[in-house]
């Protein structure tokens, strides 16, 4: 038996990883799900950046956060609900509480925007989690026998969108939600379905998306999602 990966020996190090206070506050900002540069979890550990780069990797290599690469960016989240959910009851045991993520984007922009040519901000957010909810996609955001037929009623060509040369689906994380919205060419089919159908409208001299009336009603209906 490997001695190091016994359990006996694993919590402690876990939890002296969690217990330094500077780790345990960036850990803490992240229960609430959203992703957070080391920049952010820097000012948040009240450490310098190279502080916080070294217990960022400390807290990597004990599978207590992942890193979620976008562009130039790199993104902190909580490894799973495993250790959310050992970081729960630690704060049970000390009667503690977590601040909540609070954004900063302009009203428009976070409610409703283009992310290249698919969709973003809150509405984004929420039509990626229902689409996992109704069962349409799996975790590897492969469609499901149900999301092929809702997807195909909707009017989505899915054989001509995976015959395109980008990825079918996959998880962009939404800068102003720090959570993942649905990319690729899946999310760019459905948001030329929901312009087309005017469910939104495109601002002139601007990302952001207007829901329309129709699409309230529409979104509703079809996704079970309130906008």
């Amino acid at each position: 038996m490997n001695v190091e990966n016994h359990p006996d020996a694993a919590v402690p190090r876990i939890a002296a990883a969690i217990g330094e206070p500077a780790r345990a506050r960036m850990l803490y900002s992240l229960l609430d799900g959203h992703a957070r540069t080391s920049t952010e979890l820097a000012t948040v550990a009240e450490v310098t950046p190279s502080t916080a780069s070294a217990h960022l990797n400390r807290l990597k290599a004990e599978r207590l956060v992942k890193v979620f690469v976008q562009g130039k960016h790199r993104y902190y989240s909580l490894e799973g609900p495993n250790v959310a959910s050992a970081l729960e009851g630690l704060s049970v045991l000390a009667g503690g509480s977590s601040p909540k993520f609070v954004p900063n984007t302009p009203s428009r922009l976070r409610a409703a925007r283009t992310c290249y040519d698919h969709m973003a901000g809150t509405l984004g957010v929420l039509l990626h989690d229902r689409f996992t909810a109704m069962n349409w996609m799996g975790d590897e955001y492969e469609i499901t026998a149900k999301g092929t037929k809702a997807l195909e009623a909707l009017g989505i060509d899915l054989e001509a969108t995976r015959a395109l040369r980008r990825r079918f689906a996959y998880a962009c994380l939404d800068w102003s939600e720090r959570r993942p919205h649905l990319g690729g060419g899946l999310a760019a089919a459905v948001l030329k379905i929901a312009l087309k159908r005017r469910w939104v409208v495109q601002d002139l001299d601007s990302r952001a998306l207007a829901v329309t009336a129709l699409g309230r009603r529409e979104i509703r209906a079809r996704f079970g999602v309130e906008v």
